[in-house]
């Protein structure tokens, strides 16, 4: 990507927005702590959608079942992180990291697997009709959340942050909750690994090849169904993933909480341009700091904010932030 030719402007909105709202705050330290909880709950939030930017931009699947994935993810950590007791009881983060990190590869080996074998029996077979795809794959998570009912039982279940992860540090008069700079941190090396590797690696060289004219890099000898399939694990993994991170900052989990996520992992798509990582990583940002300043400002309003943003964002440009190529 030539970043002479890349277009900044949807750059400057996250920033853009945080000033403008700024005044009506009042309170500068009010507003370090509002932005800080916004920018923390938009990382998650890019988390969860980049697995279904990912397969929606590269493989043009419409999977609506992407929303089962980050309740197992999160229903794996209360099991992983239940077991891990004396970690998860210690003052320190280092020793709070040593059952989280577990928690975390586990969850995404488990909605890995489990969106193999969902690829496999329910979305290959509709490959290439958006409509069967709707459809097909929201038939996959009601089946998927009445499994997880089976397993973990249809009550909600508490996920409580390890004690080392809770409280909150001082900057200045702002109070930032120790747990939100954690989500922050993981949701930029996520974002760093996905540009990098779409955009500096074989592997992302072929599949974006792959995206633009498939017959030809087969004629080249590689094997784009699989590379394909690879990309489709690796978004029910980061959807698993992104499970564990919003399980801990709501710290408790239930099996419809993928159903109720997808509705806000659409909007970050649609504001993003679909399929643009960049686009989601700014959509994402975006709903994460209005949902926090609304909910402050005018908290009736809070739901209605993320459509209204939306909206906005549509009539200045109707695909979105960035296309695809971006």
């Amino acid at each position: 990507m030539n970043l002479k030719d890349f277009d900044w402007k949807p750059m400057a909105l996250v920033p853009l927005l945080a000033v403008l709202v700024l005044p009506f705050i009042g309170s500068t330290s009010t507003w370090l702590t509002l932005t800080i909880a916004g920018l923390a709950m938009g990382m998650i939030i890019f988390i969860i959608a980049s697995g279904l930017t990912l397969v929606f931009g590269l493989m043009d699947v419409l999977n609506f079942g992407h929303g089962v994935f980050i309740a197992l993810g999160a229903f794996v950590a209360t099991s992983v992180l239940g077991a891990m007791g004396d970690y998860t009881g210690s003052q320190s983060i280092l020793v709070n990291l040593m059952a989280v990190l577990p928690a975390m590869v586990v969850a995404m080996l488990v909605a890995g697997a489990i969106g193999l074998a969902f690829e496999r029996f329910i979305v290959r077979p509709v490959y290439g009709n958006h409509l069967k795809q709707i459809l097909i794959t929201m038939g996959g998570m009601i089946i998927g959340e009445e499994l997880i009912k089976v397993i973990w039982g249809p009550l909600q279940i508490p996920l409580p942050l390890p004690e080392g992860m809770r409280g909150t540090l001082l900057f200045g008069e702002a109070s930032i909750e120790k747990y939100r700079l954690i989500a922050v941190t993981v949701g930029v090396v996520v974002f760093g690994v996905l540009l990098w590797t779409l955009t500096r690696t074989k592997i992302g060289l072929l599949i974006r090849a792959g995206v633009q004219d498939r017959e030809m890099v087969e004629s080249l000898g590689y094997r784009i169904k699989v590379l394909f399939v690879g990309v489709f694990v690796v978004g029910s993994a980061l959807a698993g993933l992104g499970g564990v991170m919003w399980g801990l900052y709501q710290q408790s989990v239930i099996p419809q909480m993928g159903a109720q996520v997808n509705v806000l992992i659409f909007i970050v798509l649609i504001i993003g341009g679909l399929g643009s990582t960049t686009g989601a990583l700014i959509g994402a940002l975006l709903i994460g700091l209005m949902s926090n300043y609304t909910g402050f400002l005018v908290p009736k309003a809070a739901l209605f904010s993320n459509i209204a943003l939306m909206m906005a964002i549509l009539l200045w440009r109707p695909q979105g932030v960035y296309a695809l190529s971006k």
